[in-house]
């Protein structure tokens, strides 16, 4: 849909209201919108800019594909006002931004939700809350899931299993050569064992639906687009998959019919270099007109 040329963008401070505090936000607004638009929610804790200027510049490069894009601080966080708050409880953040832009730019009817981290979450997490007809695609980098024993499950794969498995490791052990740092590698796998499998933990009373069954919930009955992007030198990508490979609530995530997944390798959790910043926007870009075009 978009042509390959830059097209002119404007980019202004816009503020609107959520349970009556003021949220701060910025408006990148392309001459000729397309009739998708983007809301950039952020996680936390960081606010509209995001880590190295990653949310500034992903904006500016969607709108000169003519996207328009709405980054903003939700409550509680950078210039917005009201209590903070985590990513379990910013649904309605999330509602008034989109009607925000929808109001600033009338040519936007289908909305992509775009998150990192633990903002992806909140993406699943709106989803769930709301069903709103109006967001069509969710891209959705590096999404959090951590429990105390889905960090142990990828400490104990990626990390404690290797270093067991290293001659040196037991050559310093058994010669008692740094003793007391082999022993407490030999001791932390210990622990990270027992806490990925649950053993030693207490019986609780049940209690609400934990929000990465929510995200789960959400994820199986999204009727739209998703883009999954993970990084391969990120150890909260490589928790997701292992959470959603194991948990029931997950079980067949990588069916679902409209996924489109990329795993990029050597990138770390934020794209902090040019070029994985790069990787993921010139990803985003290419998902998006192909989202136009099935919209039509």
């Amino acid at each position: 849909m978009q042509s390959d040329a830059l097209m002119p963008y404007t980019e202004q401070a816009t503020l609107f209201a959520c349970a009556g505090e003021a949220m701060v936000g910025v408006l990148a607004r392309p001459s000729a919108p397309a009739h998708t638009g983007v809301v950039l929610v952020v996680g936390g804790p960081q606010y509209r800019a995001g880590s190295h200027r990653q949310f500034v510049l992903l904006s500016r490069v969607l709108a000169q594909a003519g996207y328009a894009v709405l980054r903003f601080d939700h409550r509680g966080m950078g210039d917005s006002s009201g209590a903070q708050r985590d990513f379990e409880s910013i649904s309605a953040d999330i509602a008034n931004a989109i009607d925000h832009l929808q109001l600033r730019v009338p040519n936007v009817t289908h909305i992509v939700l775009w998150g990192l981290c633990d903002a992806a979450a909140a993406a699943l997490l709106y989803c769930h809350d709301t069903q709103d007809p109006r967001v069509s695609g969710l891209c959705l980098l590096n999404p959090w899931v951590r429990s105390e024993a889905s960090l142990a499950k990828t400490q104990v794969k990626h990390y404690y299993t290797q270093r067991l498995l290293q001659k040196e490791f037991w050559l310093k052990l058994l010669s008692g050569k740094v003793a007391l740092g082999a022993v407490g590698a030999f001791n932390g796998f210990v622990q990270k064992v027992r806490q990925a499998t649950g053993a030693g933990t207490p019986l609780t009373a049940p209690a609400a639906q934990p929000f990465q069954q929510r995200m789960a919930s959400a994820w199986h009955s999204f009727g739209g687009r998703i883009l999954l992007i993970l990084s391969g030198d990120d150890y909260t990508a490589k928790e997701f998959v292992e959470y959603a490979q194991t948990d029931a609530a997950w079980r067949g995530y990588a069916d679902h019919a409209q996924l489109t997944r990329h795993n990029l390798p050597r990138v770390d959790h934020t794209f902090s270099s040019a070029a994985a910043r790069q990787q993921a926007e010139r990803i985003m870009l290419q998902w998006l007109s192909e989202s136009q075009q099935v919209a039509g």
